[in-house]
């Protein structure tokens, strides 16, 4: 682009008249501007973690994973599927963000569920009944104040893979519930990790 001087109002503020001095700046000069505009707005909107903070964080989602695989082992009950593992990272990762809350984590999973089932059974497996599962549970998600991302993972699973009723207790709400008191508990027993929960209800 081209970056000129005013010669009008210089005229005005000087009494003597100036040309305009174009300015060329390449392509690829802007782009490398752009980019670093971007950058610096990224570094002040996204949160920023200590290290110390980021290594028991890490290690609090290992080990709660682990825990799960564990205890389905042992209980020979499925407590664990993938959207779990992404409400992980909110627990572990975030654990200051509203969308990981308990109210969040195990209403929205299980309404997420619960909503997958429901249009399962009235409308059959589709590309619409998937589409419908998701935005329905974002919906309900917003409105009852228990918004949470991996919830449309699970009413999308549900749906796709065609799970039977059962599947909303073991592993949706009982992992959800378990999931809530490994992070209550690693908030407490475990120094540098971030307090957990900011409310339950």
């Amino acid at each position: 682009f081209f970056q000129a001087e005013d010669g009008i109002r210089d005229y005005k503020v000087t009494g003597v008249q100036t040309c305009a001095l174009p300015i060329w700046v390449s392509p690829v000069r802007r782009l490398h501007l752009m980019a670093r505009r971007e950058r610096r707005r990224g570094r002040r909107y996204q949160p920023r973690f200590a290290l110390s903070q980021i290594a028991a964080t890490s290690i609090g989602a290992l080990g709660a994973v682990v825990l799960l695989a564990l205890l389905s082992l042992w209980s020979q009950h499925p407590l664990i599927v993938a959207p779990l593992g992404a409400s992980c990272v909110l627990l572990f990762g975030y654990p200051a963000s509203p969308l990981a809350q308990p109210r969040n984590l195990v209403l929205g999973n299980g309404l997420g569920a619960l909503v997958g089932m429901l249009l399962m059974a009235v409308m059959g497996q589709g590309p619409l009944t998937l589409a419908l599962a998701v935005a329905i549970t974002i919906l309900l998600g917003q409105q009852l104040r228990c918004l949470h991302p991996p919830a449309g993972g699970l009413a999308f699973l549900v749906v796709y893979l065609g799970v039977p009723w059962g599947f909303l207790v073991f592993p949706v709400l009982t992992g959800s519930v378990l999931l809530v008191l490994m992070a209550w508990g690693f908030s407490r027993w475990v120094p540098g990790a971030a307090t957990y929960p900011r409310h339950w209800l």
